[in-house]
């Protein structure tokens, strides 16, 4: 069958070329009923449009734009609140016209997705600033936003008050009269289980902001908790290595967590010990995902706005390529959005 080309359906309707491609990328350009009848030609004719590879390139734009995640891009389909943030990303952007593709740091010999991957811009979310793919993103001279993560002169960010939620919430446990207060935290693949020195132990932003804001509130009151550590989407490890530290005789009274998700792992475990909660165990989580109310009892938490968040970092990037392309300068944006203790029924007294 002979390959059907705009010149192909020029002749069918008796235009030029020039008038069939304006149907397709710039129809301001015709009269509606001329481009319907270009339209009806195409399809009649089995015409599936430009090639994007032609037309990207002829723009000098992919129409995409990339979200650098941590390696793990299974745990951006499986946590509510990545989720959450990644649907919030589509909303902004679904206006725009922008498509958007998912990256992850690691990569092969021949295919390494922050370098090869045709995009406009790139949010990099959560992932080690000294990554590779963070390092092939700048040196594309792509423009960017950073999410969760560290802030840079010359990079947008969008951040969430960790540090005042994480504060917020070891103050609560204080102010109820518990002293035995342990942390369930977030760490690496290969990096888990009890940690003496939290201090030493690689972190990324948020994990470092959360564990100064707990420690803000804990140090003044002289208190030393007990710290473990696990990938984020690790439960079984949390539930197994809580249940160890709420068997010993003098057990936490209290453990402050990383994310809600972290929390059901505690909460597994001392159902698992028979313990109530929150009468022999006060349970803190962070996030405030759709988890939070689900739980019985509801999780005291502290709220961050991921559907903000999402919208903010995509409004961020949009605003970034369209300076990128104007040569427009301006001072860089770094966002802050607040993070505050959500006080519900899994936290309550020191037990006697």
């Amino acid at each position: 069958m002979p390959r059907v080309t705009l010149q192909t359906i020029a002749d069918r309707v008796g235009v030029s070329r020039m008038t069939v491609s304006n149907a397709f990328s710039r129809p301001d350009q015709l009269s509606p009923a001329l481009r319907e009848r270009i339209l009806a030609a195409a399809q009649d004719l089995g015409y599936v449009g430009p090639d994007p590879t032609a037309r990207a390139l002829a723009r000098g734009t992919s129409g995409a734009v990339g979200i650098l995640l941590t390696d793990s891009l299974r745990y951006a389909f499986t946590d509510l609140v990545a989720g959450r943030f990644l649907a919030a990303i589509a909303e902004e952007l679904a206006p725009t016209g922008l498509a958007i593709t998912l990256l992850t740091s690691s990569g092969s010999d021949l295919l390494v997705p922050a370098r090869d991957v045709a995009i406009d811009g790139a949010l990099v979310y959560s992932c080690d600033p000294t990554s590779p793919a963070v390092s092939w993103l700048r040196r594309r001279r792509l423009p960017m936003v950073f999410v969760d993560q560290e802030t840079s002169d010359d990079v947008p960010s969008v951040n969430i008050a960790d540090r005042d939620g994480a504060r917020a919430a070891a103050q609560h446990l204080i102010d109820l009269g518990h002293r035995r207060i342990a942390i369930a935290t977030a760490g690496q693949q290969g990096d888990y289980g009890f940690v003496a020195s939290p201090e030493s132990q690689p972190e990324g932003h948020a994990s470092r902001e959360r564990r100064l804001g707990w420690f803000d509130a804990l140090n003044p009151a002289g208190i030393k908790p007990v710290v473990i550590r696990h990938p984020l989407e690790q439960t079984e490890d949390v539930r197994r290595d809580a249940r160890s530290l709420l068997s010993v005789t003098d057990r936490p009274t209290a453990i402050l967590c990383f994310s809600d998700a972290t929390a059901v792992g505690v909460l597994l475990a001392a159902d698992d010990l028979g313990l109530k909660v929150p009468a022999d165990l006060s349970v803190v989580g962070f996030d405030d995902g759709p988890l939070a109310t689900r739980l019985q009892p509801a999780l005291t938490t502290v709220r961050q706005d991921v559907e903000e968040k999402g919208h903010v970092a995509a409004a961020t990037l949009t605003e970034a390529i369209r300076r990128a392309r104007t040569g427009e300068t301006g001072p860089v944006p770094h966002v802050r959005l607040p993070a505050t203790l959500v006080v519900r029924g899994s936290t309550g007294p020191a037990p006697a």
